[in-house]
């Protein structure tokens, strides 16, 4: 008898019919002899409305109190799948985050999990009811209601599964695995049987939306095995592990794209010691995030350099460069929004020569120009013109190899949290 956490996203249980289907799945695993434990994320829409609704009220809330707010959508959700589980005949328990034991920093809307107390989840077990734990949510040790950001009930998922030693964390989403790119713009995309957590890290890093890298992460650190499957057929996942076979040949496992970038210039810096640090050390003191960085020759003294961030922090990140002008003088700062940055990830990148040159080949025959670049050992990276990714994405995957005849793409919208 093995202990298995199930993750259900939003669209999974968006609709009555899909909570029984759900419900359905987690009874037939009990009555094969598993334990079960269960994160769910909100009904559907029900977190966007909640948002929705805040924003008439007040269109700058409290993050105290969207934290108050959102965890309901999940506290309804766990509620309504416990007692359809019990429509069939099977025991179950619904617990909130902090009823579920876990504890988390005392920041709202993006909280990281410091402790998991899972006394109470491991008596419900015991006694052979499934535990329905909502997802996305913690409790500070003073208190306070907190939630876990974007992918939260991933995290949720992930984290419950090393806290009680489960034998397996079942992702459940709406495409039956990890796929080689978007299958909804490779057709043909190949679904992967398995993929390294290294790999799945970059993957998700870089844009791919079927996990979050929090989520990755913490099953890398505490060796937590992954299975990405969906919810609306039985088909095989894709495991998540240390190490994933290679098929021969295969040196890309896969294609990634992320719309979020802005780059910004810095045009005419004195190249003196220490202007990165002052640029980049006031940026990370507001809380930026800066991907990317790229720096030009030097010419009359003067030297130009870019770095990107996402789109949401373009305005702030230039508000900043231009507030250091009289420590940093430059002669002119400017940003671009349309842009998009396509990636390649594979282990095998690192020992064959060639695999840059053939992603440039392929962007080139496009007539897309690229921007910048940025590389790690099992990673390359293209910040392009938004307009042309699709093309390039297919251009990609069928230069490496990746296209197969399988029709790729099972279920409806993306999962959210």
């Amino acid at each position: 008898m093995s202990l298995i956490v199930m993750k259900f996203g939003g669209s999974s249980v968006g609709t009555i019919e899909r909570m029984q289907r759900v419900a359905r799945r987690i009874a037939d695993y009990m009555e094969a002899g598993h334990r079960v434990a269960v994160v769910v994320s909100a009904m559907g829409d029900t977190t966007d409305d909640l948002i929705d609704q805040s924003k008439q009220l007040n269109p700058n809330p409290p993050a105290r109190e969207m934290d108050m707010l959102l965890t309901t959508g999940e506290q309804m959700s766990v509620a309504l799948l416990s007692m359809a589980i019990h429509q069939l005949g099977r025991e179950a328990v619904s617990l909130t985050g902090w009823q579920a034991g876990f504890r988390t920093e005392p920041v709202h809307s993006k909280a990281r999990i410091t402790d998991i107390r899972p006394d109470r989840i491991l008596r419900a077990l015991d006694e052979g009811k499934a535990v329905v734990v909502a997802g996305f949510q913690g409790m500070t040790e003073d208190g306070e209601i907190t939630t876990f950001g974007r992918g939260g009930s991933d995290t949720t998922a992930v984290a419950l599964a090393a806290a009680i030693q489960a034998d397996v964390c079942e992702i459940f989403t709406d495409v039956d695995g990890v796929y080689s790119t978007d299958p909804r713009i490779v057709k043909n995309a190949r679904k992967l049987a398995e993929i390294s957590y290294d790999e799945m890290l970059e993957l998700a890093n870089l844009g791919a939306a079927v996990l979050h890298p929090r989520a990755v992460e913490y099953a890398k650190h505490h060796n937590v095995k992954l299975i990405v499957r969906s919810s609306f057929t039985h088909n095989e996942g894709t495991t998540v592990k240390e190490e994933a076979v290679m098929e021969q040949g295969v040196v890309v496992r896969g294609i990634a794209y992320d719309k979020d970038v802005a780059r910004i210039s810095i045009l005419g810096v004195e190249d003196v010691p220490g202007v990165l640090a002052k640029v980049f050390g006031a940026l990370a003191s507001s809380g930026i995030d800066v991907d990317i960085i790229v720096q030009s020759g030097v010419q009359d003294g003067k030297a130009d350099f870019a770095f990107t961030v996402s789109r949401g922090d373009a305005a702030s990140a230039i508000g900043i460069v231009e507030s250091i002008r009289s420590e940093v003088p430059y002669r002119e700062v400017t940003s671009e929004q349309d842009l998009v940055k396509v990636s390649i990830v594979g282990a095998g990148m690192v020992s064959n020569p060639g695999v840059a040159a053939k992603m440039f080949e392929a962007i080139y025959k496009l007539g897309v120009s690229i921007k910048m670049v940025s590389t790690s050992e099992i990673r390359l990276s293209c910040i392009i013109a938004a307009e042309p990714v699709q093309e390039v994405v297919r251009a990609l995957h069928t230069a490496y190899g990746l296209d197969t005849t399988e029709q790729a793409f099972v279920g409806g919208p993306q999962e959210r949290r």
